[in-house]
């Protein structure tokens, strides 16, 4: 699976609405200083030509608003690490809770194609302790595939709904070779790329 990166924003003169949602789910081994890192960054990085509102599904929050949340938004940003390949277990349950029935989608005669967020894009941040090198290596874990092609079900799930995608940010081997400072001017570069603010302005 390929996404063209190209400038979402367009300079239209108004501020389109982004949803920033921070994944992550605490454990002792993952306190989740990353994820908060890289949730802040996204929000400075966005702040002056976007109007935001943010999620952190760790904590208490209400079905309702999250929905509003959702249709309000033009672009919904999804901070989190992958754990054991997928989602953790509290963002998943947040997908399961606030991905409506006849609001989200509905049914439709081909399967996967009563989306009703057409319109909306979303992107991932993901955080992950595989490195890199295992993506598109023939030899090595995920056999050639490509990152997005490994978060395929990931990639699913939104289109599903009707939503179409912007790349993928993600950073690596972020237990063993943690670099806060790398990290912070990678993202920058993609947003400014994907969004078309910032330094590449």
């Amino acid at each position: 699976m390929r996404i063209k990166k190209q400038g979402f924003w367009k300079g239209a003169g108004q501020h389109e609405n982004v949803l920033i949602i921070n994944g992550h789910e605490y454990y002792k081994k993952s306190k989740g200083e990353l994820n908060q890192t890289i949730f802040n960054e996204m929000q400075h990085l966005l702040a002056d030509q976007f109007d935001i509102k943010t999620t952190v599904v760790d904590k208490d929050y209400e079905v309702e608003e999250e929905v509003e949340k959702w249709l309000w938004a033009d672009v919904v940003i999804m901070q989190t690490p992958i754990y054991w390949f997928s989602i953790p277990g509290k963002f998943k349950q947040y997908i399961d809770r606030v991905y409506m029935d006849n609001i989200f989608f509905k049914g439709s005669n081909q399967y996967g194609r009563g989306g009703l967020l057409t319109g909306k894009k979303y992107m991932f941040s993901l955080t992950w302790n595989a490195p890199e090198a295992i993506f598109n290596n023939d030899e090595a874990f995920y056999e050639g595939k490509s990152l997005d092609e490994a978060i395929m079900h990931l990639h699913k799930m939104n289109q599903y709904v009707g939503m179409s995608p912007l790349p993928t940010y993600s950073i690596h081997d972020v237990v063993k070779h943690p670099n806060i400072d790398h990290y912070k001017h990678k993202l920058e570069n993609h947003v400014a790329e994907v969004f078309g603010i910032g330094e590449h302005q």
